[in-house]
């Protein structure tokens, strides 16, 4: 949080310096305007028309460039805090028909001058006031709190809770919707592209003379991170200085960031004729990890691995730790014959573990173009969904990674729901092998594998 407070108070500073300056470039282009329209008076006076054209001209065009480029800013800056609770307005179809038959009225009133015509156009119109003055007082005295789950994953619904408080003492809250706000999820933006000059244009016959970094202005697609809340939830009736929540299922069609700065306050109270929304500033963000599901392919992997990991961790141990009957799942290479010769029951041996081995799950980034998109996320899912299980399993796990910071379950989870194909050095070539049993989910091809990583390793090749 202190280092939120810290970003917050520099960008703060940052916007009075800036307005600030828009200030003083203010005063100084309308004290110029005033001396231009001072000095054209006097040249009127004196007769000289060429000088009273220019002088006038100049303090014109001074005044309106600091309109433009002062006023909206300024203006801006002192209704920031107002703008975020301002209400948005939306004529329904109830509203555009009893707008309609207002106007009828009121032509037929103009043109009969019939006071009681005059007397129902007024009290039609009081009504449309009293409609948006008695919701706006409505929102106004709500407050809303959202508490969204910590960890969620894709296709799979998550419980969130939305709690909306009265503050009024008198009035209740009727009619209230919680929605997402309107607003577009990618936008044009201008940004600057290196790029280089070359003189003449290459061509396969002939390179170029001159050769220097270049910059270039482009205008590409930004996309904003989707919203969380995606569908309204509906609260009928909020009593004064009560609270009324509301539990609702999220749902994800893709793993990613998930981020929502504002949520909306909606009402049609009393008579429908506007949709009213408050913008309520909530800062909320979630990631939302892949999806974890256990399909054909983890089946008749999950055997494989364990499998392996088994045979690599049993039998390191020297000393006898005890000789107990045998059971289905054991391995006939720690049968003990004699024990089994002497009670007429098969016996096992088992030895004790030197030391504690662990089953590290090694997820190996794509380059781009090695993977289809689709074939991308089911290997993304599909190490999501082992880490998952063996962790469910209480087995003991480590993880790496390219870019991966904190090594623990959620955190690997953390970064496979942002993780996209990158032109990163494969993992395997740093990867340190010990003790621990590698299991790796990797992209390369099978002959680029390092021949060391082979060593009490299980490797899955995602693209094959």
């Amino acid at each position: 949080m202190r280092v939120f407070s810290a970003v917050g108070e520099m960008r703060g500073f940052s916007a009075h310096r800036a307005a600030i300056i828009r200030s003083l470039i203010a005063v100084v282009g309308l004290a110029m305007a005033f001396a231009a329209a001072v000095l054209s008076s006097a040249a009127r006076e004196t007769g000289n028309l060429l000088a009273t054209a220019i002088l006038a001209s100049a303090a014109l065009l001074l005044s309106a460039v600091v309109a433009i480029a002062t006023v909206p800013f300024l203006a801006k800056r002192v209704v920031a805090e107002r703008v975020r609770d301002a209400l948005d307005y939306q004529v329904t179809k109830e509203g555009l028909v009893f707008i309609g038959f207002v106007l009828l009225i009121a032509i037929a009133a103009l043109n009969t001058g019939n006071n009681l015509l005059f007397l129902i156009v007024s009290a039609l119109l009081a009504s449309i006031a009293v409609s948006g003055a008695a919701s706006a007082a409505e929102l106004r005295a709500l407050e809303l709190t959202a508490n969204f789950p910590e960890h969620a994953f894709a296709k799979k619904a998550c419980p969130a809770h939305i709690t909306i408080r009265n503050l009024s003492r008198w009035l209740p809250a009727l009619s209230i919707a919680v929605v997402a706000p309107r607003q577009n999820e990618s936008k044009k933006v201008w940004h600057w592209e290196q790029t280089k000059f070359e003189f003449p244009k290459p061509s396969p016959s002939r390179q170029p003379w001159v050769r220097l970094p270049d910059l270039k202005l482009e205008r590409s697609e930004k996309t904003k991170p989707p919203s969380i809340l995606r569908q309204p939830l509906y609260f009928p009736f909020v009593g004064p200085k009560g609270s009324a929540g509301s539990e609702l299922a999220l749902y994800f069609e893709r793993r990613g960031r998930y981020v929502q700065n504002t949520f909306g306050l909606s009402t049609r109270f009393p008579f429908s004729f506007l949709i009213k929304t408050r913008n309520v500033i909530l800062n909320r963000e979630l990631i939302v990890y892949p999806k974890v599901e256990q399909t054909e392919e983890f089946y008749e992997m999950l055997p494989l691995i364990t499998g392996e990991f088994e045979n690599h961790v049993r039998g390191r141990g020297h000393d006898l730790y005890r000789i107990r009957d045998y059971l289905p799942d054991d391995s006939a290479r720690h049968v003990d014959w004699k024990a089994s010769a002497k009670s007429g029951v098969l016996k096992i041996r088992e030895f004790a573990r030197e030391d504690e081995h662990r089953l590290r799950i090694v997820f190996d980034n794509a380059n781009p173009g090695m993977a289809s998109a689709e074939r991308y996320e089911r290997g993304v899912s599909l190490a999501a969904s082992l880490a998952f299980y063996l962790a469910e399993q209480n087995a003991s796990l480590t993880y790496a990674a390219q870019g991966l910071g904190e090594p623990t379950l959620w955190g690997f989870l953390h970064h496979l729901a942002l993780i996209e194909p990158a032109d990163d050095p494969s993992v395997l070539d740093s990867l340190s092998l010990g003790a621990d049993f590698n299991l790796v989910l990797t992209w390369r091809p099978r002959g680029t594998i390092v021949t060391s990583v082979w060593q009490s390793s299980y490797v899955v090749f995602l693209n094959s």
